[in-house]
């Protein structure tokens, strides 16, 4: 599947992962499992859930000349992904995610932004080449808003079309979410952004969450609820619907790290293929439970051959 290049400017972190049977308390200390060190990061998740899968998927970052840096490199390289724009940068730290996973799949996570830090829109002069030949771009918070904000600019100029992914959630200026052409959130990002109350995201077939996108002007998302689905604001649904409901696949959580990052490089890999959005959004439902049946984040990504077994089983 070559459908369209898939282009990720983000970040790419070494997350240090401890399993335990639930999250402490403040000023409480709990034993956890052995710590494992893995490779993450939300852009470079993305770049890896497509490229298994089977897309054309080039990166762009930054990295720590240190091993966890190469650890990282080799993890994207082996799934297909163009990596010859990310920088091996002296003297920083790799960036680095500390998560905590609990008994039930849930977790927490804090960033370093390390390398990631230090990605400048240099490195996106660098790579122009790349912005002529996307068909999407992928967009994501853990990098620097200037970086982000000038991917999209370069990507619109060149008639990509740009997934923004708004996490690890922030304010962004209006003009960030004018260029983009598909707003990924889940549902705390949405009563966030739309300045809504949690149960209004979903309520009543989404019915406030699209008056609310209408309002700031965004007319195509996506708003994800983990277990429970997602809906799809799209006008531009073949049944003339606006909010589409997508079940997602029933499964046992083993760890939800990095789910959402599934759902996105997955989402982005059908609409480079030419999927209307509904119908990209199912497969990346699909995607994101098969991954949370795995530990860890890239660990747990589909191939195309074990994504067509799950399906067999859920259908």
């Amino acid at each position: 599947m070559t459908d369209g290049l898939i282009l990720v400017v983000g970040s790419l972190n070494a997350d240090l992962v401890v399993q335990t049977a639930r999250f402490p308390l403040p000023g409480e200390t709990l034993t956890g499992e052995e710590l494992r060190t893995i490779p993450g990061g939300k852009g470079a998740n993305q770049a890896v859930a497509a490229g298994r899968l089977g897309g054309s998927v080039s990166m762009v970052g930054a990295l720590g000349a240190d091993s966890n840096g190469q650890m990282l490199r080799d993890s994207v390289e082996a799934s297909g992904v163009d990596t010859s724009h990310v920088a091996s940068l002296d003297g920083v730290a790799t960036g680095t995610a500390v998560i905590t996973v609990d008994g039930a799949g849930e977790n927490t996570i804090i960033v370093s932004p390390g390398a990631n830090g230090r990605l400048s829109v240099a490195d996106l002069d660098a790579a122009a080449p790349l912005f002529d030949h996307a068909a999407i771009l992928c967009l994501s918070l853990e990098v620097s808003l200037e970086v982000v904000l000038e991917a999209a600019r370069r990507a619109r100029t060149a008639g990509a079309r740009v997934l923004l992914n708004l996490s690890p959630y922030g304010p962004v200026p209006d003009e960030l979410l004018s260029l983009t052409n598909i707003l990924l959130i889940n549902e705390h990002e949405a009563a966030d952004l739309l300045d809504l109350t949690a149960e209004q995201v979903l309520a009543e077939g989404g019915k406030y969450t699209r008056a609310a996108l209408t309002e700031r002007g965004i007319p195509r998302a996506v708003v994800t609820a983990g277990a429970a689905g997602s809906i799809v604001f799209d006008g531009a649904t073949r049944d003339g619907a606006d909010a589409v409901a997508v079940p997602s696949p029933k499964v046992t959580a083993v760890d939800t790290t990095g789910c959402g990052d599934a759902f996105m490089g997955s989402l982005a890999l059908r609409l480079a293929a030419g999927d209307p959005l509904a119908v990209a959004a199912g497969y990346a439902a699909t995607v994101g439970s098969f991954a949370a049946t795995r530990a860890g984040a890239q660990a747990s990504y589909p191939t195309p051959e074990e994504l067509t077994a799950f399906m067999g089983s859920h259908a």
